[in-house]
């Protein structure tokens, strides 16, 4: 089996396996309830199945993938509640980014941003869903990046960890006003300064998208009832 993942710097083995991984999850190239294998992962990366098996183990103590048993390693499928708290938290650490952003953001640093906005717009009209899932996350990344806030960032990245898979399943399905509309607004929120209204259309984006989500999850939830 060969997986959706680029190739390793040998250099540094163990981190650079947990990496890419930590990465394909982020970035919706593993989707939900995928199963890896250790032995096809470290054949196609050309190592042993040590520093698989290690990086597999620390994402499944993140709660990245699930251990069902030593053989059946997954990508979580999030319940309802699961996805409506990471949500919740997005929403609150993201809006704080926004806003804290507006009050700082440098003519540079905006102007990048409107690059990231045009570019995935020109990914969704190319149907490239892999680079337009890499520009929306880096778009959100930014925002803390802009505010200055490390720590923060750390956090969302885990966040996005849990739900890149469940992203990716469903940004297929989203139109251009979801994808790229609430980004626009940011992005002359944070040009005029106002972090109040970047606060807000950040909320939107989140909240506008997360319909999708929900649609995918209930879809799962009932697949998984008929299976079992």
């Amino acid at each position: 089996m060969t997986y959706p993942i680029e190739g390793l710097n040998h250099s540094c083995l163990g981190s650079g396996v947990y990496a890419l991984l930590r990465d394909a999850l982020i970035t919706g190239r593993f989707k939900p309830d995928d199963r890896l294998r250790i032995r096809d992962l470290a054949q196609q990366l050309g190592t042993s199945v040590t520093p698989v098996r290690d990086a597999i183990l620390q994402l499944a103590k993140e709660q990245a993938l699930v251990l069902r048993t030593p053989r059946d390693i997954r990508v979580p499928l999030l319940t309802r509640e699961q996805y409506l708290e990471i949500r919740s938290i997005r929403v609150a650490l993201e809006g704080l980014a926004a806003e804290t952003a507006a009050a700082q953001a440098s003519a540079e640093q905006l102007d990048l941003l409107e690059a990231n906005i045009r570019d995935n717009l020109a990914a969704i009209h190319a149907e490239d869903l892999v680079l337009a899932l890499k520009l929306n996350q880096a778009f959100h990344f930014a925002l803390a990046d802009i505010a200055g806030m490390p720590l923060l960032r750390s956090f969302l990245d885990s966040l996005w960890m849990r739900t890149g898979p469940l992203i990716a399943q469903a940004y297929a399905d989203f139109n251009e006003r979801m994808a790229i509309e609430h980004h626009w607004e940011v992005l002359r929120a944070l040009r005029e300064g106002d972090g109040a209204t970047a606060r807000a259309a950040i909320h939107a984006d989140l909240l506008d998208g997360s319909e999708k989500m929900l649609e995918f999850i209930a879809q799962s939830e009932v697949a998984e009832q008929v299976a079992g």
